[in-house]
């Protein structure tokens, strides 16, 4: 589809590339010029949307729907220019193009239309912005001067081609245009070193490379009971990987093995287990049932549920954003979208909350000290004024952010430094080990950490999850708005508000019953047997109602299997599977948790046993077990693992529609689109299972 320009047009365009040009011009003065020219016999459309106009709700159902990412801020609460709601519009139809290109029937027949309207109405705008970014392409073949910046979005423009036989044809994505049109600005640029301002750039370095870091996974493999009956393991609450794998699947590509950690894929969605009684901070539910991709074998689900607290039961919170504004994060999911996230946050922060917002970049820098949660406007415009550029000093923002803590400590609230980055720390003391270390200790201080990833193409997956364990926090990766409301506003209490921390599991056992067992996930969570009483060894957390899941492969006793089990010479001086047997009768299994309250130094345990008739087999196993079951085949079809039996995209459907359940938020419906979209995937590609 092309769009004719009337020849008076041509003046507007002319207008536009000058304030490109000269962006100080004004930006008042583009929405004025853009407005489009009409016959004198027609009435000319209104320059201002509101949020309660049907073409607005249409287009706001379609970001989130779709989970476009907007460079349009306050798109959803604020009323909009026609130029805005074009840019907006085009963000969303690049975003459509992109999932479509994964499957076609991603977006329904009305959707469609919906597009093929909004397009129609709006298309003198959206020519003027298409105008806008070919004259912007114009001046980077021919100005020797253009930015890294603008030689990067030049390409990818060039290399994002719209899908005419499946959607209406959109504008390559521009977001340096998109920026000057709608969302920058005009104000002096303050050094980082100010009390508050905005972060100047400094020069960047070219790095159009991919360079994601992931820390190499080995599955958990099975272990004999008779030479290791005890395993022992933190338990980890993080969902980046989840979101991580999401990201790479919609975008066309099969994540790589090592970014998906199974533990917190299972532990992305919540899970009906009841809610904890008398004085325990969360319950212990567990169930047994016959393994989905290898029925021979047991599979056993060990559930924990933290308690739910009330707002006005929820301690005051003392919470640093340290964000991360070097050069790395000028990129549409990256800095735009940390702002968009913590603004969600923001709106839910009450009058006894405080916030302090610290950056970094070639330094660290405080933008805003501690702002009550009641001066919202303060610290929307804190957040706003952020801008990207330069080398990345992450150990001293980390340092800043905590001395920033520190000095607002609340004694009986809730201290956390909210981290959001890709991860690329360069300048500076980076090294892990440092880094580590000075969590540790902040954390002993009860200064917990929270991690937010951002952003494609030098994501330090790895980096981020370690720092985010060694913090006595939780790690999220956050790829569109949509994401962002699920951690910062749905899960919110559980993001910020600890409830248990060092939660230690231990599971002993039975010979006579279990031959061998696997740990399906957790494997850079696994602990010595010995560190489950040891109450200085660090180990995971629980917030305000969060669930946590983990499972066990077991084979019985009686069974014989096809799995290579480890074989071990018999042992001389011990009698293997000898059991008081009149103690344990048809125990199959003891568990024990070990965990402290947040202001604690001392543990207390639980202990539960599982009994072999919990598994009959006229048993109906229920939709918490089948759908964990579900996201599990998921996860080990995705890394092509070893111990996945009979696993496919097929049994993964089949498990997830039959455990399904109640789906208030739609997270379970949208991880059967994801497995759709893999097989897709593999159909097209011919590789992974």
């Amino acid at each position: 589809m092309s769009y004719p320009i009337p020849s008076k047009m041509w003046q507007r365009v002319s207008i536009v590339a000058l304030l490109l040009l000269i962006p100080s011009i004004g930006i008042a003065i583009l929405h004025q010029s853009a407005t489009v020219a009409v016959p004198a016999n027609q009435t000319p459309p209104s320059s201002t949307i509101l949020p309660n106009h049907p073409d607005y709700q249409a287009l706001q159902r379609l970001v989130q729907q779709y989970s476009c990412v907007v460079s349009v801020q306050n798109f959803g609460t604020l009323p909009i220019t026609r130029t805005e709601f074009a840019t907006v519009l085009n963000d969303c139809l690049n975003r459509i193009n992109k999932l479509a290109t994964t499957d076609p029937k991603i977006v329904t027949q009305a959707d469609m239309k919906t597009l093929q309207r909004l397009q129609s109405e709006f298309a003198s705008e959206l020519a003027i912005l298409r105008s806008s970014i070919d004259e912007l392409d114009a001046r980077n073949v021919t100005t020797p001067t253009q930015t890294t910046r603008e030689r990067t979005l030049a390409e990818s423009t060039r290399k994002t081609q719209p899908l005419p036989t499946v959607l209406p044809p959109s504008i390559p994505s521009r977001a340096s245009v998109q920026d000057q049109l709608v969302s920058r600005p005009a104000s002096p640029k303050l050094q980082a070193g100010s009390s508050i301002g905005r972060v100047a750039p400094e020069a960047e370095t070219d790095s159009r490379f991919n360079t994601e870091n992931y820390n190499r996974i080995e599955d958990n493999p099975f272990h004999r009971v008779g030479n290791d009956p005890l395993s022992t393991f933190s338990i980890d609450v993080d969902t980046a990987s989840y979101s991580n794998v999401r990201r790479f699947i919609t975008q066309g590509e099969l994540p790589p093995k090592d970014a998906v950690r199974i533990e917190e894929l299972i532990n992305y969605f919540t899970y009906n287990y009841p809610q904890p009684k008398g004085e325990r901070p969360f319950s212990v539910t567990t169930e047994v049932a016959a393994t989905p991709w290898n029925p021979q074998h047991k599979m056993v689900l060990v559930g924990l549920q933290g308690k739910r607290l009330e707002s006005e039961t929820l301690p005051p919170s003392n919470l640093v954003f340290l964000i991360d504004v070097s050069g790395s994060m000028d990129d549409p999911n990256k800095l735009p979208l940390v702002q968009q996230s913590l603004k969600l946050l923001v709106n839910k922060l009450r009058p006894e909350d405080q916030v302090s917002l610290v950056v970094y970049a070639g330094n660290a820098g405080l933008v805003l000290p501690a702002t009550p949660g009641s001066q919202k406007s303060k610290i929307l415009a804190a957040i706003d004024r952020l801008e990207a550029g330069g080398s990345t000093a992450g150990g001293q923002g980390i340092e800043l952010a905590y001395k920033i803590a520190k000095q607002n400590f609340l004694k009986s609230g809730n201290n956390r430094v909210i981290l959001a980055t890709d991860g690329d720390f360069n300048v500076g003391v980076s090294s892990d080990a440092d880094l580590t270390r000075l969590i540790e200790q902040k954390r002993d201080q009860g200064i917990f950490l929270t991690v937010l990833g951002f952003g494609t193409g030098n994501y330090k997956d790895g980096k981020m999850e370690q720092l985010a364990d060694k913090g006595n926090g939780n790690y999220a990766y956050i790829d569109t708005l949509l994401e962002a409301k699920k951690v910062l506003v749905n899960d919110l209490r559980g993001t910020l508000f600890t409830i248990a921390k060092d939660v230690k599991i231990q599971v002993e056992f039975n010979p006579a019953k279990v031959q061998a067992y696997r740990l399906i996930g957790y494997e850079n969570r696994l602990l010595q047997n010995q560190d489950f009483n040891d109450d200085k060894k660090d180990a995971g957390d629980i917030g305000a109602g969060h669930s946590v899941t983990a499972l066990y492969e077991i084979i019985p006793t009686s069974t014989k299997s096809d799995v290579k089990l480890p074989e071990v010479d018999p042992l001389r001086y011990q009698r293997s599977g000898e059991t008081a047997s009149d103690a344990v009768g048809n125990e199959l299994m003891q568990v024990k948790l070990r965990y402290k309250l947040p202001q604690d130094s001392t543990s207390q345990l639980i202990t539960q046993t599982i009994q072999d008739d919990d598994s009959r087999a006229d048993q109906i196993p229920s939709t918490n077990l089948t759908f964990a079951a579900a996201v599990a085949t998921f996860g080990m079809v995705l890394r092509d693992s070893e111990y996945k039996g009979n696993a496919n995209y097929d049994l993964v459907m089949k498990l997830a529609t039959q455990g399904k359940g109640e789906d208030q938020e739609g997270y379970r419906d949208d991880f059967i689109r994801l497995v759709e979209q893999s097989r897709a995937l593999i159909a097209r590609t011919g590789s992974r299972e």
